[in-house]
């Protein structure tokens, strides 16, 4: 467990700007940044990072919080693991107390696999510098790869012995269980119960997220045997999804988003070779087909992609189709293809920086200009060859989402095909049509699986989840009311405003206005969310006024409460809640015209001696209202005696005439 104190220093020290900018791409945009969102699919920014503030907001899909839950939303990290990474970041040392045996136990299972490949990437790389075999063999193999000894630390490369089962032995020696070493892929079980490792007899390329963990490896061997697989990679698990992951990403991204640009290659030693040649905006698949994941993954930093192919035409011909998803997403692709026999590890090791960087410049062409070419090539003058291909090249430019990059890749084509725009254009607009249909169908396929699982979920609760969930449409009224009361104590608590009483004008303030109202009356707020973050604000505001006693204060500073108290909260339901409340109204900007024309438009917090009164008076009418229906609920009760249904029908009526006196001061207010 992480003391407070810790907490403390690590939201002082974190600068939200420098923790999202380790894993997108922000852009300046007046006093905030701005970037696409990395949570959901969108082209358009929406997604809004506060530097004042301290938080970030999506307005697309409504994500928002501080820095810690950025991180844990981002990369699938438990509170504590969020804090430890951000304390990295900053260099705060994180003292933990000793778990329990019971807390132990309840340790979560995907930590406990990202400590297990921690220690085998620092094996590996022990085993590949001290080991006497390890130096002569795999640090001999990097080495007559042209890698220097800088490049194999950067990457983290390491070797792993023939014997089949040392790095096992180890591992369970440093108290692995076998489960999280069996799980993570880095051993495998024998029939007789016994460890062995999965990377016997091969060099070691460690796979890292992008926050820079180890989640998973590639082992190259170094035989000659063809009956033994070249590469050997870790397998699917909790912490590694191949689908979702680029290699290399980790240290690449500051390049990409500088050079606004990422060039995808296919292997582990194309991305190492680049990256030591001196260009180190270059990330691979690892040899697996391109994945939508993979490409929303490089969105993230910049819109630009440079596909690099090898010399060897089937290479390119078999890759395209992974190019159409990317022109799917909006992305901008161009091709360089290299000169034949060489791949992208041969050509960066006989370049020079410079030469690398100025063959791409040269080389580079547009997607549809590039795939038009070769196909082109292989039609020769056969007229059905020919057909065939101004479909596919249809089929790529029917995918692009951009209207006006669309129009004028059909003008280019036609041109170049010697083709009527029109036919294309038609073309183009049919298979839009068919694309379009696919997609919604699989939306639509998608949102029942959505409404089925919700169902599901919401079936299995307990009776007594629907208290305070917010599902039911007749509480929807009151906890509106409940989420406005708490935007007004976050927001405007410290402030006054004055309300008239007959002929007298007193100053009230917001958050006593409020609090007291709440308090005096035994209300409790149903929404689950508005309730904790209420009760977090009461207690704030409660030793604030005892502190103000002591010391013998009353200004206004009693009664302000710091938005970093909610914002920065160890509670992330806390923090994200408070995040969505104070975000909602940052969008709203007072026209230029009405400026111009010099008229008046009240704000929100001009409005506040109107809209305080109104809310607390509206909140207790419908709390009452609600109190109503529940007591006569219990009047179809039988088993009632005469007494106590006269003292239902009394407190029912009681409650009735006090709802009618609201009601009257409420229409006063509004008149």
């Amino acid at each position: 467990m992480i003391d407070r104190l810790t907490v403390d220093r690590i939201y002082s020290a974190a600068d939200i700007v420098e923790v999202v900018s380790d894993f997108i791409s922000l852009r300046k945009k007046g006093v905030n940044y701005q970037a696409c969102c990395p949570f959901h699919n969108e082209k358009t920014p929406s997604f809004v990072v506060s530097p004042s503030k301290g938080l970030f907001k999506c307005f697309g899909c409504g994500k928002g919080g501080n820095a810690v839950t950025f991180v844990m939303e981002h990369e699938g990290m438990s509170y504590p693991e969020a804090l430890k990474y951000v304390a990295r970041k900053y260099g705060i040392e994180v003292q933990e107390r000793e778990l329990s045996p019971e807390e132990e136990k309840r340790n979560d299972d995907r930590e406990s696999m990202m400590v297990a490949t921690s220690f085998a990437a620092d094996w590996f790389r022990k085993t590949l510098w001290e080991s006497d075999e390890g130096r002569s063999i795999g640090l001999g193999y990097f080495r007559q790869r042209g890698l220097s000894d800088g490049t194999i630390n950067k990457f983290g490369l390491g070797y792993c012995p023939p014997r089949g089962d040392k790095f096992a032995t180890a591992a369970k020696a440093a108290g692995y269980k076998d489960s999280f070493l069996i799980s993570t892929g880095l051993c495998g079980e024998r029939e007789n119960g016994t460890l062995y490792d999965r990377f016997y007899d091969r060099v070691i390329f460690p796979v890292h997220s992008v926050s820079g963990r180890v989640i998973a490896f590639g082992g190259r061997t170094l035989r000659i045997d063809k009956k033994v697989a070249k590469y050997v990679n870790s397998p699917e698990s909790e912490i590694y999804h191949k689908g979702n992951v680029l290699y290399g990403l980790f240290f690449a991204k500051k390049a990409v988003t500088q050079e606004d640009c990422c060039i995808l290659v296919e292997g582990y030693t194309d991305v190492i070779s680049m990256h030591q040649a001196g260009v180190e905006n270059v990330v691979a698949s690892s040899g697996t087909a391109l994945t939508v994941e993979q490409i929303r993954l490089i969105s993230r930093f910049t819109r630009n992609i440079t596909v690099i192919f090898d010399g060897d035409s089937a290479g390119i011909k078999a890759s395209m189709r992974g190019i159409d998803l990317i022109l799917n997403e909006g992305m901008n692709v161009r091709i360089v293809p290299l000169p034949p026999d060489e791949d992208p590890d041969s050509f960066a090791r006989s370049h020079s920086a410079v030469e690398l960087k100025e063959y791409i410049r040269s080389n580079e062409e547009d997607f549809i200009t590039f795939k038009t070419r070769v196909l082109l090539e292989g039609a020769g003058n056969d007229p059905i060859k020919k057909a065939g291909l101004i479909n596919e090249i249809v089929a790529s430019v029917a995918v692009i989402p951009d209207p006006i990059m669309r129009s004028l890749y059909i003008k280019q084509t036609a041109a170049s095909m010697d083709v009527p725009h029109e036919v294309l254009a038609s073309e183009v607009a049919r298979k839009r049509i068919s694309h379009d249909t696919d997609r919604q169908t699989r939306e639509f396929i998608r949102s029942h699986e959505r409404v089925n699982r919700a169902e599901e979920r919401i079936s299995s609760m307990p009776d007594s989840s629907f208290h305070h969930s917010g599902t039911v449409t007749a509480g929807s009224a009151i906890e509106e009311l409940e989420k406005e009361l708490v935007k007004y104590l976050l927001k405007y608590g410290g402030k006054y405003f004055d309300y008239k009483e007959g002929r007298n004008v007193v100053k009230f303030n917001v958050a006593e206005t409020i609090i007291n109202d709440i308090e005096a009356n035994g209300l409790v707020f149903r929404d689950a969310r508005y309730r904790k973050l209420y009760e977090t604000y009461l207690d704030l505001y409660n030793r604030a006024r005892l502190d103000a006693e002591e010391n013998d204060r009353d200004d206004e500073e009693v009664y302000s409460i710091g938005m970093h108290n909610f914002i920065n909260h160890p509670d992330p339901a806390v923090c994200n809640t408070a995040v969505d409340i104070l975000t909602e109204s940052d969008n709203y900007i007072v026209s230029k015209l009405w400026k111009k024309f010099d008229v008046v438009v009240e704000s929100e917090e001009d409005k506040l001696s109107e809209s305080v009164p109104r809310t607390v008076i509206l909140y207790k009418s419908k709390a009452i209202e609600n109190i109503i229906s529940e007591l006569r609920g219990k009047l179809s009760d039988e088993s009632l005696s005469d007494q106590e249904l006269s003292e239902l029908t009394f407190r029912i009526t009681t409650l009735n005439k006090e709802r009618m006196a609201i009601a009257r001061k409420l229409s006063r207010l509004i008149l």
